[in-house]
């Protein structure tokens, strides 16, 4: 039998599906801090998927994404709704990025 080293923070159910398809998984549960760096490591491999996903499974990644974000939130005490609702203030405020605008520069005026 094959045994594959990963050492990467995975999705919580994750260890019990591969049990259910009858592997042998060993994991950890990860102090804080060790939380804290996995995460940021899994929001760089996930960033990396998203840039190199085909439309096919663009939205799977846009999900994992996000789930990541939602965990680094809470891991720093930001609900999921307080994301939501800076997302919707500051998009009230400043607008999105529907329109495509890329700022080219800004000059200051003299006074």
């Amino acid at each position: 039998m094959e045994k594959k080293e990963y050492n990467k923070l995975v999705r919580d159910l994750f260890p019990d599906l591969m049990k259910e398809k009858g592997k042998k998984v060993e994991f950890e549960i990860l102090d804080g801090s060790q939380y804290s760096e996995k995460l940021m490591e899994k929001f760089n491999e996930e960033v990396e998927k998203f840039r190199n996903t085909g439309t096919d499974r663009l939205l799977s990644e846009i999900v994992d994404l996000l789930e990541v974000v939602y965990a680094i939130a809470e891991h720093r005490g930001i609900t999921e709704s307080e994301v939501e609702f800076m997302r919707q203030l500051k998009k009230n405020r400043s607008g999105g990025f529907r329109k495509k605008i890329l700022l080219k520069t800004i000059e200051e005026s003299s006074q």
